[in-house]
C-alpha cells in the first residue's frame, strides 16, 4: 500500500468537520437513503458516505456492509479527498499500486472496484467522500458518475443545513442566557445615584455582569 498523503489545507479541513458535528453521530435516515439510492444508480453493492478524520475513516453510512471506523492507511477516500473537484474511479484496486495488498482487498470483503466523490463544505474544503464500491472490477459509466456527484452535493447540502441549525440554536441559546443579565443590568441603571450613591461595590457588580454578558455573546466559532 502507499499511504494518501495529508490534505494541503488539513488544519482547517478538520476545523470545519468538528463544527459540523457530524463523527461519531447516530444513524440519519436520509444519509442511509441517499448511500442506499448511489448503490442502485450505479449497480453496486455496496455505498457509503465516508468522513476523513484525521488518523481515521468513519463512514456516517455505509448500505451493503457494516460501516464504523477504519485506519487511514487502509482509506480509499483518503485519496478522492485530495483532489475534492473530481471524481476517483479505480476500475480494478488489485491492479493498482496504491491498492492492490489492501486488506480489504486481499481479505474479505475483497473489494475490486472503487468510485467517490468528495463532500465538500460551503468553501469547498473536503469532509469525506460518497462512494460505491464492489467485489469485482468494473467501469461506471459517465452518466452513472455524474449522478454519484449530484448525490454527493446533496450531501454536503445536508451537512452545511446540519451546521446552520447549529449555529441558530447556538444564537438562540445566548440570546436566552443573556436576558436575565441584560435584566440586572437594565435594574441597577435605573436605581437613584441619590438614593444609591455610587460605590466601588456598585461599580464592581456593573463589571461583572457585563464580563457575563460578554461570555455568554461570544461566537460559537472563531
Amino acid at each position: 500500500m502507499i499511504i494518501a498523503p495529508t490534505h494541503p489545507d488539513e488544519f482547517n479541513r478538520l476545523r470545519s468537520l468538528g463544527e459540523h458535528n457530524l463523527l461519531d453521530t447516530l444513524p440519519e435516515e436520509v444519509y442511509d437513503d441517499i448511500t442506499r439510492l448511489a448503490a442502485e444508480i450505479c449497480g453496486t453493492p455496496i455505498a457509503a458516505i465516508n468522513l476523513i478524520a484525521g488518523d481515521r475513516h468513519w463512514s456516517k453510512s455505509a448500505h451493503g456492509f457494516e460501516g464504523g471506523s477504519l485506519p487511514l492507511e487502509l482509506s480509499f477516500c483518503a485519496y478522492t479527498i485530495l483532489n475534492p473537484d473530481e471524481a476517483t474511479v479505480v476500475p480494478n484496486l488489485r491492479y493498482d499500486e496504491r491498492f492492490f495488498d489492501n486488506p480489504l482487498i486481499v481479505n474479505e470483503p475483497n473489494i475490486a472496484f472503487y468510485a467517490g466523490v468528495a463532500v465538500k463544505d460551503a468553501q469547498g474544503l473536503p469532509m469525506g467522500t460518497l462512494c460505491v464500491l464492489d467485489t469485482r472490477p468494473r467501469e461506471l459509466p459517465e452518466l452513472k458518475l455524474e449522478s454519484l456527484k449530484a448525490l454527493a452535493k446533496l450531501v454536503g447540502t445536508h451537512f452545511q443545513l446540519r451546521r446552520t441549525q447549529m449555529m441558530l440554536d447556538y444564537k438562540h441559546q445566548q440570546v436566552s442566557d443573556a436576558q436575565p443579565i441584560l435584566q440586572r443590568l437594565i435594574d441597577a441603571s435605573n436605581i437613584s445615584v441619590d438614593k444609591a450613591p455610587v460605590s466601588a461595590l456598585y461599580i464592581s457588580n456593573l463589571r461583572h455582569e457585563m464580563a457575563s454578558l460578554q461570555q455568554v455573546l461570544k461566537p460559537a466559532y472563531r
